[in-house]
């Protein structure tokens, strides 16, 4: 990055290139809709650009682009309402590797769908923290960098979140059970 700032914008496209996948990895288990992750992504990149003069060099260049994609997410939400943990179940059970019995897909599909549902019901801080620390497999202190706040505070983040999560998650697996 500090080779883009200094005018080499040929290297961006190693960058993009680099970092794309785990930037939308993030971008869409903060959305849960594709399309809007993808567009986010671009995003990212084009402020990257944009701002390149702010990469000072002096942390992670992960850390600055997580920022930076944090950013768009606010600015999204705040155009229009994003549209968090949408419809789009076959999305998450098309990352579930292995489906090949029908009673395995349904099986696995029905848990998909009930963990979207309990992920969706998280506030947008729970939602980040877990996608950071789980989905991204940052360590506590780099998602403490991106967001600015102490190790500690991460791992209490973190607990609280997985707590939450794991309340409304059974809280809704013995609901549907319980209507059967």
């Amino acid at each position: 990055m500090l080779k883009v700032k200094a005018g080499n914008l040929d290297l961006m496209g190693l960058l993009f290139k680099r970092h794309h996948k785990t930037l939308f990895n993030f971008l869409y288990h903060m959305t849960y809709q594709r399309d809007v992750a993808e567009d986010m992504v671009q995003q990212v990149f084009y402020r990257m650009l944009k701002y390149r003069d702010s990469f000072t060099g002096s942390g992670e260049f992960l850390h600055w682009m997580y920022t930076i994609a944090r950013n768009v997410i606010k600015d999204q939400g705040r155009r229009r309402k994003l549209p968090m943990a949408g419809d789009h179940i076959d999305d998450i059970v098309d990352m579930v590797p292995g489906h090949t019995h029908v009673e395995e897909a349904l099986e696995r599909k029905q848990s998909a769908e009930q963990l979207r549902k309990a992920i969706s019901t998280l506030n947008e801080g729970e939602r980040e923290i877990l996608s950071l620390s789980r989905f991204q497999e940052l360590k506590h202190q780099e998602v403490a960098e991106i967001l600015g706040i102490s190790e500690g505070a991460v791992k209490v983040r973190l607990h609280r979140a997985m707590h939450q999560l794991k309340q409304v998650y059974l809280t809704t697996l013995n609901k549907e059970r319980y209507e059967m």
